[in-house]
């Protein structure tokens, strides 16, 4: 079995301790995705946020200005684009700046409250994509194999 810290917070918070000891860190709701059937991702959760018409127009705008930075400045996944049934990992050791990125996106989540939790670990499974940010991971029924 793999070994994993999960941590519920209220409020976007990582401790540098924290991520001295992990890997990799990964923010995810509670329910899962229809493709993976793992826990949907951030990005996901905000996005049904955005179909559900919860947003405000500019709370949408701003979620969507956020997306489009991370597409500019990250390069996206190719088993992502491809609808892979994967999931993706931030790395700890180069999570700062994307983190300060999200915080907008986390605190739409804390203010409409749809509840997420953040997971480090060390063990994520089979690999299947890795760049200098992240690492994509193959899941099957709901679990990384």
């Amino acid at each position: 079995m793999n070994s994993f810290v999960l941590i519920q917070l209220n409020k976007l918070e990582f401790a540098e301790d924290i991520d001295m000891k992990y890997k990799y860190m990964r923010i995810q709701g509670r329910e899962d995705s229809y493709v993976t059937k793992y826990p949907k991702g951030v990005f996901s959760l905000c996005w049904n946020l955005i179909r559900d018409n919860i947003l405000k127009e500019t709370e949408k705008e701003l979620f969507i200005s956020i997306d489009e930075w991370f597409k500019v400045n990250l390069p996206e996944p190719e088993p992502c684009i491809n609808h892979e049934k994967v999931i993706t990992f931030f790395k700890c050791e180069s999570t700062e700046e994307m983190l300060s990125k999200l915080e907008p996106a986390i605190a739409l989540l804390d203010k409409y409250e749809k509840a997420y939790d953040v997971v480090y670990t060390n063990f994520v499974g089979t690999i299947v994509y890795e760049d200098n940010w992240q690492v994509a991971v193959k899941v099957e029924n709901g679990r990384m194999v």
